[in-house]
């Protein structure tokens, strides 16, 4: 195994256990390491550390283990096998209602750079690392072993994530064109193929199922439907009304398609293909019981914060006075480098602003098949809010 020699005094955030070795913090690397390779990491004093996946950029290192360990199948099978007894332990993998969870969430279940979502029988791996991708193939054969019958196709999906190697989707391991998942009894198409992520967001499952608690009687507006989501949830119920907006055509299609799935010929439910602030624009004088904001990330490094907590303001106050006295905002920010505080923060500003009348109900985050390793607080990086909203 090829090495990395750290800076003196760089190992510390090591010894605490937190999983990334910083560019700035290597002072020697071997000059035959090429991207992806397995590397072990040193100190200054040539002291073991980590092994991990090496890669240009940042993240040089993404930490594997903090033992001198081979990363061979059975290291594979050993973290898969962990992961799947994580997802039986809160009740998610082998439920009869369920059959959509993340069996693999990155860092919080140490392995960085892995992401792995399961869709019935059908699991879709996305890499986020070169490493990762390299062992794409040595992690299917392992995951195929310890998911036994519960897996039976394997699909990869990392055109996104690691678009400049250009990697090709498609089957590691099986083959099926059966695309419909159960989550909590309803029934989603989930469009690997061509979707956002995995093909769908299964972070907000519990917080579809609070909507659902609160939806009944309801006017309900879902932006950034995606999939229709916490449509169909609203729609189950009992909402009297639901419009769906997502400024995507497929989306659009997708949700329409989920609705008709679960609620065939039901008319409560209407989608509109238009940008989220041109439509609450548009709608002036329009009122809503329950609106959702659940909007892809507006800042995905630190130096977009700034505009992303603008943002975030504007869309909440544009929420805020389309709504009912009495309503509720669920609002949302996926955005990593995005705070508790800092969305709170852009919430009240837009509450103030409103000239409402606001109460925080809940405090929403990611479920617990989203773990988050203690020692990487960076994995914490769904924050919501179910807000009362008055006079």
């Amino acid at each position: 195994m090829k090495e990395i020699q750290l800076k003196r005094g760089k190992e510390d955030s090591l010894r605490r256990y937190h999983p990334w070795v910083f560019s700035g913090a290597i002072q020697h690397i071997d000059g035959d390491i090429s991207e992806g390779d397995t590397v072990r990491v040193r100190t200054a004093d040539g002291q073991f550390i980590a092994v991990g996946h090496y890669q240009q950029g940042s993240i040089a290192v993404r930490v594997l283990s903090f033992h001198d360990v081979a990363i061979d199948d059975a290291f594979w099978a050993s973290r898969l096998l962990s992961a799947l007894k994580m997802r039986q332990a809160v009740g998610l993998a082998d439920s009869p209602k369920n059959n959509t969870y993340r069996l693999v969430h990155g860092e919080g279940d140490h392995l960085p750079g892995l992401i792995i979502d399961v869709y019935g029988e059908t699991a879709v791996i996305q890499a986020h690392s070169i490493g990762m991708h390299l062992c794409r193939q040595q992690i299917t054969n392992q995951l195929v072993s310890v998911m036994g019958q519960r897996i039976r196709h394997v699909y990869y999906k990392s055109e996104t994530t690691l678009s400049f190697m250009d990697p090709e989707n498609g089957f590691l391991y099986g083959g099926s064109d059966d695309n419909i998942a159960t989550e909590n009894g309803l029934k989603f198409y989930v469009d690997w193929l061509r979707g956002q992520k995995t093909g769908f967001f299964v972070d907000q499952r519990e917080n579809r199922s609070l909507l659902e608690q609160y939806a009944h009687g309801r006017r309900v507006l879902n932006m950034f439907c995606y999939t229709g989501g916490f449509s169909v949830y609203a729609m189950r119920g009992g909402a009297e009304l639901v419009h769906s907006v997502d400024s995507s055509a497929k989306a659009i299609d997708l949700t329409n398609r989920n609705v008709a799935l679960n609620f065939a010929g039901d008319t409560r439910h209407e989608a509109f293909c238009e940008d989220a602030f041109k439509f609450m624009e548009n709608q002036k004088g329009t009122s809503y019981d329950l609106v959702i904001l659940d909007p892809p990330a507006f800042a995905k490094h630190r130096g977009a914060l700034h505009n992303a907590l603008k943002g975030y303001t504007r869309l909440n106050l544009k929420a805020m006075q389309m709504i009912e006295p009495g309503g509720l905002l669920f609002t949302f920010s996926c955005s990593q480098v995005v705070s508790k505080d800092h969305f709170r923060n852009a919430v009240f500003t837009a509450a103030a602003q409103a000239n409402r009348k606001v109460r925080i109900l809940h405090q929403l985050h990611q479920p617990a098949d989203h773990p988050i390793n203690i020692y990487h607080p960076e994995g914490e990086y769904l924050k919501g809010l179910v807000l009362y909203v008055e006079s």
